[in-house]
């Protein structure tokens, strides 16, 4: 959209009355999908997996953010993308299509500062995959800068609670602007930074260099302060590392189920998530077909089969998990339960809204 279109569609909703989330519903979640004829679209969805909203996508999607107040959606393309658009869900139209500067590319994942005026998106250099968090105010979506990401190949980034600071899951993969071939898988180095907005590095850590090749990826808050980070192993696939990662204050330490289970992952973990409700962290894989459950100290706890099962997100009573098939299911410690099937093809992320 252009600026100057897009500045008079703001001056007209500026005169419209100012809607919040609960004006459509109160959404849980928001997630992309493949309809049946081939298009795209970011659903908002109901505890009970009901669709509340969807709104088209100009290609595939991967996540989403949304703003902490005002009804709006961030999507992502599939990484590496070259969209992220900007939805107004109340009124089902679009407000902006943000493309990165020349040279970037964004990559799937973005958040929000706390009171919602900027937006952080993540980003990589074309060239070398060097890490940028682009930063955009919200009141018209214009760029206003970039920090670094301290790491090559970021893919997640979250705010931390209570605080401006992000944590960004620098994936340690160098890749191919145009075929995401992976150039770097020898000599890899995955990080989990913590960044303050002006881009100042507070901590970084690094898996042991032995497992050097387990790029850091997906990211899910725990209420004390820590962080769960999903792991995807690019080392010989004869070996199966901890794909579960716990980040406390500069320090991650590796966390893996009996070897037998482990096999059960393909050494690729799509989603995590945290549920308050039953303390417990959820990691799908939907290579394998299944969802593992860890204590928040990390122990192992279970796994339940679904196939190409991915996205996930904390429930009133554990979690909600979409998969590739169309289903919405609730997962609580007694098993599994099919919500809803829409008909739709799931992509990898379930977004919980903080509504």
């Amino acid at each position: 959209m252009r600026r100057r279109n897009f500045l008079t569609t703001l001056a007209a909703i500026g005169a419209m009355p100012r809607l919040s989330w609960a004006d459509i519903g109160s959404p849980a979640y928001l997630a992309a999908a493949q309809t049946p004829d081939g298009s795209y679209s970011l659903h908002g969805l109901s505890l009970a997996g009901e669709s509340l909203f969807a709104l088209p996508l100009p290609a595939r999607g991967h996540a989403a953010t949304a703003h902490p107040e005002r009804p709006h959606a961030v999507a992502f393309a599939r990484r590496p993308g070259s969209y992220a658009l900007v939805l107004d869900c109340a009124r089902g139209q679009a407000l902006a299509r943000l493309t990165p500067p020349e040279g970037r590319q964004f990559n799937g994942h973005g958040a929000y500062s706390l009171d919602g005026s900027v937006l952080y998106t993540s980003e990589q250099l074309a060239e070398n995959s060097e890490g940028r968090v682009g930063l955009w105010e919200s009141a018209t979506y214009t760029r206003i800068g970039e920090i670094p990401t301290h790491g090559i190949g970021p893919h997640e980034l979250r705010r931390l609670p209570l605080s401006e600071d992000l944590l960004i899951a620098n994936g340690g993969i160098a890749t191919d602007p145009t075929d995401r071939t992976k150039l770097n898988i020898d000599t890899m180095r995955p990080n989990l930074a913590r960044v303050t907005p002006e881009g100042k590095l507070v901590s970084l850590a690094e898996p042991p260099p032995e497992l050097h090749q387990n790029s850091l990826r997906h990211l899910a808050l725990l209420p004390d302060g820590r962080a769960a980070c999903a792991m995807q192993w690019e080392g010989d696939p004869a070996e199966y590392p901890a794909l579960l990662a716990l980040w406390d204050e500069g320090r991650i330490t590796l966390h893996e189920p009996s070897l037998e289970d482990s096999f059960a992952m393909d050494n690729y973990a799509g989603s995590i998530a945290y549920s308050p409700a039953t303390g417990e962290i959820g990691l799908t894989s939907p290579k394998g077909g299944v969802v593992q459950i860890h204590g928040a100290d990390g122990s192992y706890l279970r796994m339940v089969h679904r196939a190409d099962a991915c996205g996930l997100a904390a429930s009133p009573d554990g979690f909600t998990l979409t998969d590739g098939n169309g289903a919405i299911s609730t997962l609580r410690p007694g098993g599994l339960e099919l919500r809803q099937n829409l008909g739709l093809q799931w992509d990898n992320h379930l977004i919980a809204l903080a509504t």
